[in-house]
Formats: structure tokens, C-alpha cells, sequence
């Protein structure tokens, strides 16, 4: 039972907001790499020192060291071309493409991937160099690349053009058919939004390739959009059925890539299991979370573990420095002690006195630089751990208004519905016994009112029902009414306000209410007023009143006022408060945070 109603909780507060993720579909370039696949020629030494410069440039483009890479890759491409090492060349140009990618230039990587289609085109020239120099999905891998990056800049057009082309390539290559397979994915992604039928096509075609040539993970992730498309249709049952058939595919699969393949799945089997009223799906819902948690700390082990193997490599390095420095240190001694043994003894003192001195200084430098290092290195670890403090935090403070919209939800629909059915039953009785009834169904009748009385207040309380009915601007007014009397009124003006996502709404209702409360005790005004506008993707709010104000720079904002959980809030919606308020003169607190639309999105696997 306890299962069964943090199930409930968990879809009542997720359901509205993962729903179908392909609405916002997002296509993701991978680093494939065409560079890595050519056949790179040389005809002569300085084909080779060009060769060395590139695969230099490429491991640095591994290390993830993209503006070092990208310096180092323009002047080769400018080498290259002037030598007339057209391969190079190409493969260069590639590299530039991918490293503008990965730094979401996406404009730049397209004109770098224009002149590797020039470069290409100049190859088919020459039928024999073309085929003797590159391999045949140089120019599916282009494509793709060029289809992705419109997709993400959202030319829609371009990138259907492009895709079209890739599957109009007329090749068995396993490696063009899989690009095939991936131009069909996001096709059926863009196609999504218009035509079911078409995207649902397309989707299939991509499962046929990747079943063919036994990809079991990219056949899994394309399954999984395939189900989505079946959810989006609610035809729930065959969604069931793809989403098992993906998990069956990647089920004795335990690398990372398949691991969060997994999490996807079962996250979106949870929720179709639990359209179909099958709660057998709270099951899968936590295997998806245990998923998602293992992932999470895997990565952060890996980014300490790469934190401290860093920190020994540089001490390993500066040992060794020290090391062969002390060693040419003792042959400089003993060559000049060899030297000017005898005559000279005044002078290899004072020699010897300014090389231990230099000795000395050099190992104070060393030491103070080792102190450097490791202490940048402590202070990446403790930023680590305060952004996953900060990350557990928001996540607390967002659980605990979901849990309060939860229970009052419960209180409402089912133990008030529960108390009012029994004071029906009651009703019927007394009629039953020809108004004769003890005393005791009277009081009993009394009490189950006065129950269901506490009950819808303490649901309102948790969270205002006129709020999840007619939205902030009505409940906002609702509050202000509730507390106005002869001695404070509160006037709400609103402006060009609309419902918005409910969880949105909810935060910015608790923001105001406590600052409402902080006006009923603390500020001793006669007026306060609540402004209320939407404007350029913004909800702004002035909260004011004419009390006794306060010392914004004063202790008294951290002496229960509430004013630093208001901030911490605000600044978890990404938004900005201003205080402004003087003693005596009344208080004036400005919010302005993005605007949280409705809508409905699930989980979409990223095309492999």
C-alpha cells in the first residue's frame, strides 16, 4: 500500500511535465571520426612531418583540449593545402568541423564541412585517388554532419535535404548503412510533430538496419523512440511491448552507454505501465532512479579519481625535475671543484656557498609550487562537492513543495470524498428509521462535518486549491482579500498573467505568501500592494507597503524574516530579488524570474 501511494505521488508530480520529450527533440552530433578512418599517404619527408603535426593535433582533440586543438588545426589546414597534401588536408578540415561542433559554433562547423564536401568532390575527380585514398563513408559522415548541426540551429529544411541525401546513398557499407539508420531517426524525430504515420515509418526503417548489422544498443535506443511514438498515440499496450522488447536487447549488456539506455526505458515503461493502471510499474520507476544514481556517482568518483591521478602525475613530474636537477647540480660542483682544487679554495666557497643557496631556493620554489598545486586541486574537489550539496538541496526544497501538492491532493479528492459518502450513508439511515434515529447519528453527523470541514482546510493550507484550479493570479487575489482587515489592506494588481506550469506556479504562490507573512508581522503597515506582469518571458512581482521597513544591510535580514529562503528560491528558478527599503520610509522587494510554460515531455534516448 505504502508502494502504491508514493507511486501515485511520484506520477502526479511528473506526469504533467514528461510526457512526450520529442516534442523538444534534440539531435546530438557525435564525434564519429572520419579522421581517424583515412588512409593517410605519404609521399615524402615532409608528408611525414605534416602526418606527425596532425596526429599530434588529433590527441589533443581526444584530451577534449578543443581551443588548443582548433589553434593548432587552422595552421595546419593552411600547410596542407599550400603543400598540396590534399588527404591531410581533408582530414584536417574534418577535425575543425568537429571541434567547432563540440564547442557549439554549429554555423562554423557547417563552412568547414562545405569545404570538406569541395574537398571531396575534387577527389571524385580523379576516380583512382578516390578510391585508393577514401574510404566509401567519407561522405555519408559529412552529410550527417552537416544534417545535425542545421537540425540544431533549427533549419529544419536544410536538414532534411541533407538527411534525404544520406539515405539515398546507394552503399552496403556497415558504416554508411548505421548513418543511414541515425538519418532515419531524426527524420522520424522532425517529423514527429506533423505526421505520426511518416515518423513511425521512418523509426521502423532505422530498427530493420540496426537489427541486420546486430547493433543491439543503437536498435534499443531506436526502439525506445519507436514506443514513444506508440505512447503519443496512446495505444499504450504495443508501447509496453517495445519498450520490453528494447530492455530484452540490452539485457546482459552492462557497458555505460547501454546502462543509460536502460535508465530511459524504464523510466518510460514505468509511466506506460502506469497509464494502463498496471502499478507493477512503481517497480520499473525505481530501477530507472537506481539507474540514474549509479550512473551519477560513477561520474563522480571518475572526475576525482581523474582529480587526484592529475595531482600525482605533476608531483611525479616535479620529482623528477628535482631530481635531474640536483643531479647536474653535483657534476657542476664536482667539475669546478676538480678545476680549481687547490689555488682557488676562497673562491670554491663562496661558489659553493651561492649553489647551495640557489639550492635551497629552488627547493622553497618547489615546495611552494607543490603547495600551489595541491591546493587548486582541494579547491576543485570542494567545488565538486558544493555543487552536488546545492543540487541535493534544490532538489529537497523542490520534493518537499511536490509532497505538500501530493497530500493535499489525497486530502482533497479521497478523504474528503471518503467523509462525505459516510455522512450520506448517515442521511439515508436517519430516513430509513422515519426521523426516530438515536441521538448518536446526529452527533456522529456532526463530527464527520466538522472533519471534513478541518480536512479542506488543512488541503488548503498545503497548497491553495482556487491555485491549482484557476491559477496565480486568482489565488494571489484570494490571499489578499483572505488577510486585508480595518487595520491592513492588501491590493493585488495584475497584468497580462496566464496559467503556467503548475510546479511554477506553486513556488512563485509560496514566494509571495511568505513575504505576505512577513508584512503581517513584521512591518506594522497600514497599505501593501502585490504587482503582478508578465513581459518579455518574464513574471516580474512588486511586493510593497508603507510600514516601518528595515535596514536592508542590517542583521535583522537573517533573523527569521524568511528573506534568504525567498532568495535561495528565486535563485533556484534562475531568477534575480532586489530589496529596497529604508527605516521608517516601508519596504519594497523586486522578483523577476524566466517564465515556466506548460507543457508535457518524456524521455527520448539520444540517437547512438
Amino acid at each position: 500500500m505504502k508502494k502504491s501511494i508514493l507511486f501515485i505521488y511520484f506520477f502526479l508530480a511528473t506526469s504533467t511535465i514528461k510526457v512526450f520529450a520529442n516534442n523538444n527533440f534534440k539531435f546530438k552530433v557525435k564525434s564519429n571520426f572520419i579522421v581517424s578512418t583515412l588512409n593517410l599517404e605519404l609521399q615524402n619527408k615532409n608528408d611525414s612531418l605534416l602526418k606527425i603535426q596532425y596526429n599530434n593535433l588529433y590527441n589533443l582533440y581526444k584530451k577534449e583540449k578543443y581551443t588548443e586543438a582548433l589553434n593548432k588545426a587552422l595552421i595546419l589546414a593552411e600547410k596542407t593545402k599550400k603543400e598540396s597534401n590534399t588527404v591531410l588536408n581533408f582530414s584536417t578540415n574534418i577535425l575543425i568541423a568537429e571541434i567547432f561542433q563540440n564547442l557549439n559554433a554549429r554555423n562554423k562547423a557547417i563552412s568547414y564541412y562545405y569545404k570538406c564536401i569541395d574537398i571531396f568532390n575534387s577527389f571524385i575527380l580523379e576516380e583512382n585517388t578516390y578510391k585508393k585514398k577514401l574510404p566509401p563513408e567519407s561522405y555519408a559522415k559529412i552529410l550527417i554532419g552537416l544534417a545535425g548541426n542545421y537540425q540544431l540551429i533549427n533549419e529544419i529544411d536544410s536538414a532534411k535535404v541533407y538527411y534525404n541525401k544520406i539515405i539515398k546513398i546507394n552503399s552496403l557499407n556497415k558504416e554508411v548503412e548505421h548513418i543511414r539508420a541515425k538519418a532515419y531517426s531524426n527524420l522520424s524525430g522532425i517529423y514527429r510533430k506533423t505526421n505520426l504515420e511518416l515518423a513511425k515509418e521512418y523509426t521502423n526503417k532505422a530498427v530493420l538496419i540496426h537489427k541486420k548489422n546486430n547493433n543491439k544498443i543503437s536498435e534499443a535506443s531506436t526502439l525506445n523512440n519507436l514506443a514513444n511514438i506508440f505512447l503519443q498515440e496512446k495505444n499504450y499496450k504495443k508501447a509496453k511491448e517495445v519498450y520490453f522488447s528494447g530492455l530484452e536487447l540490452l539485457k546482459t549488456n552492462n557497458s555505460i552507454k547501454a546502462t543509460k539506455f536502460k535508465e530511459d526505458l524504464y523510466f518510460n515503461l514505468a509511466y506506460t505501465l502506469y497509464l494502463l493502471k498496471d502499478y507493477t510499474a512503481y517497480d520499473y520507476q525505481e530501477k530507472s532512479y537506481d539507474i540514474k544514481d549509479n550512473l551519477r556517482d560513477k561520474e563522480i568518483r571518475r572526475m576525482v579519481e581523474q582529480i587526484y591521478t592529475q595531482h600525482q602525475e605533476n608531483l611525479e613530474k616535479e620529482k623528477t625535475a628535482l631530481a635531474e636537477e640536483q643531479r647536474l647540480l653535483a657534476e657542476a660542483q664536482e667539475s669546478k671543484t676538480n678545476i680549481l682544487f687547490g689555488a682557488l679554495t676562497l673562491l670554491i666557497l663562496i661558489v659553493s656557498g651561492v649553489v647551495i643557496y640557489n639550492y635551497k631556493l629552488r627547493q622553497k620554489n618547489l615546495q611552494l609550487k607543490l603547495s600551489e598545486n595541491s591546493l587548486l586541486q582541494q579547491q576543485s574537489i570542494e567545488k565538486l562537492k558544493s555543487e552536488a550539496h546545492t543540487k541535493i538541496l534544490n532538489a529537497a526544497i523542490d520534493g518537499k513543495e511536490s509532497e505538500r501538492k501530493e497530500i493535499a491532493e489525497i486530502l482533497h479528492d479521497n478523504v474528503s470524498a471518503l467523509l462525505s459518502s459516510a455522512n450520506m450513508h448517515l442521511s439515508a439511515t436517519k430516513k430509513q428509521l422515519n426521523n426516530s434515529a438515536p441521538s448518536e447519528i446526529e452527533k456522529t453527523q456532526a463530527i464527520i462535518l466538522e472533519a471534513s470541514q478541518k480536512v479542506r482546510d488543512l488541503s488548503h493550507n498545503l497548497v491553495s486549491s482556487i491555485l491549482l484550479k484557476f491559477g496565480l493570479e486568482y489565488a494571489i487575489k484570494d490571499v489578499a482579500k483572505k488577510y486585508s482587515n480595518s487595520e491592513l489592506a492588501f491590493n493585488v494588481t495584475a497584468n497580462n498573467i496566464h496559467r503556467y506550469n503548475q510546479e511554477f506556479e506553486i513556488k512563485i504562490f509560496n514566494v509571495i505568501q511568505e513575504l505576505i507573512n512577513n508584512i503581517i508581522k513584521h512591518s506594522e503597515a497600514n497599505n501593501a500592494e502585490i504587482i503582478l506582469k508578465e513581459e518579455k518571458s518574464q513574471l516580474t512581482i512588486l511586493v510593497k507597503d508603507d510600514g516601518v521597513g528595515f535596514s536592508a544591510s542590517s542583521s535583522s535580514i537573517n533573523d527569521g524574516i524568511g528573506l534568504n529562503q525567498i532568495e535561495a528560491r528565486v535563485k533556484m528558478m534562475n531568477g534575480k530579488l532586489t530589496i529596497d527599503s529604508v527605516i521608517n520610509k516601508g519596504a519594497s522587494i523586486f522578483i523577476s524570474v524566466p517564465i515556466q510554460q506548460q507543457k508535457q515531455v518524456n524521455k527520448l534516448s539520444s540517437v547512438s
